[in-house]
């Protein structure tokens, strides 16, 4: 265990929990700002930095020792806010790029990739951020860290890390001018919700992605 991990698991749970609040809060408004769409030319990168940094607050949820709720039964925080209109916007703002390809659990064998979007990835992490920030503004400290570690590694840290490997990609395929390859052997009839996903056959340039997304190259 390193010395930073040491720390938070011996620091006052006070400090560690307005830390780590702090860190969720910080994502929520940026990401909300993103989806405004008032600066589509910095939408990938900021993403990709906001992502990394609340990965940050991941991990070190991850590293933590279980985090026990206060009460047996979860207490009610009324309806999640909803994502739908910031889904939309971030996934017009990323169109060209919106759709990627994952494999969900990289230890299990012969599991083949499946078509996933960044927006939905985005907004699925942002309702689970505010469903334990609810818990943390009324108080239910304890909680709250308990939502977050355990939504961590059931849902959240999953999804964000695909997201953050995506984000970088767009940035590795622009900034090194490498074409996007046809997902050959991706079964872009896979639906996601009441979606059908699909690919653009070919090979998609550079240049292609870098204009819509306002991206500059070094």
């Amino acid at each position: 265990m390193s010395d930073a991990t040491l720390h938070d698991a011996t620091q006052d749970p006070d400090d560690f929990a307005v830390q780590i609040a702090d860190q969720i809060e910080s994502f929520l408004v940026a990401v909300t700002e993103v989806a405004k769409g008032d600066e589509p030319g910095s939408a990938v990168p900021f993403l990709l930095l906001e992502v990394s940094q609340l990965l940050l607050a991941g991990g070190r949820l991850g590293a933590h020792e279980d985090i026990v709720p206060d009460e047996r039964y979860e207490p009610d925080t009324g309806p999640d806010a909803d994502v739908d209109e910031l889904r939309e916007n971030l996934a017009r703002l990323l169109d060209p790029v919106d759709v990627y390809s994952e494999v969900f659990d990289p230890y299990e064998p012969r599991k083949a990739p499946v078509p996933a979007r960044l927006s939905d990835d985005i907004a699925d992490v942002i309702t689970d951020l505010r469903h334990g920030m609810a818990h943390y503004r009324a108080g239910r400290v304890t909680e709250a860290l308990w939502w977050w570690q355990f939504s961590y590694f059931s849902n959240w840290g999953s999804t964000a890390s695909a997201a953050l490997r995506a984000l970088q990609s767009v940035l590795i395929h622009v900034r090194l001018n490498q074409p996007l390859e046809e997902l050959d052997g991706l079964d872009t009839d896979q639906s996601m919700g009441d979606e059908t996903l699909e690919f653009e056959a070919g090979k998609v340039m550079a240049e292609e992605i870098a204009g819509p997304l306002g991206i500059r190259r070094g």
